[in-house]
């Protein structure tokens, strides 16, 4: 596991294949209507993909995005302080982490959507470094 890979942990390949396989109705929707199949200018999302030692709801590699889909469990403080130690740990990491409620998926995709387009707008991806790279230690 490391950066040349975004952090993939294969460890984690099956049980991502799982939730994959019961994603929520709201992960569903964003899915299909915004995210699959390069529908958000050309960029390719992930779903489920292990990230470091969690798993992503979804992924973009290239922009270095990761965007979260809540539900009613995340309301609970201690789901909300576990979320907010992961998303620490993957800001760390380098990504960007946009989070959505179920509700907000499911009753008002269009504003989703622009959320997240106006997001990539204003980020375009940085071209990967080639070559011969000093890196300090």
């Amino acid at each position: 596991m490391n950066s040349s890979n975004y952090y993939y942990n294969k460890n984690l390949k099956e049980f991502a294949r799982k939730l994959r396989k019961q994603s929520t109705k709201a992960e569903i929707k964003l899915w299909n209507e915004v995210l699959r199949s390069k529908q958000m200018h050309g960029f390719t999302f992930l779903r489920q993909r292990p990230v470091d030692s969690f798993i992503a709801d979804f992924m973009c590699k290239k922009l270095m995005l990761i965007i979260e889909v809540d539900g009613y469990s995340h309301e609970f403080e201690e789901k909300w302080i576990l979320d907010q130690e992961r998303q620490q740990k993957l800001e760390g990491l380098g990504f960007t982490i946009l989070r959505f409620t179920d509700e907000e998926v499911l009753k008002d995709i269009q504003n989703v959507e622009r959320v997240i387009e106006g997001w990539i707008l204003d980020h375009p991806p940085v071209p990967l470094q080639r070559g011969n790279v000093n890196h300090k230690s």
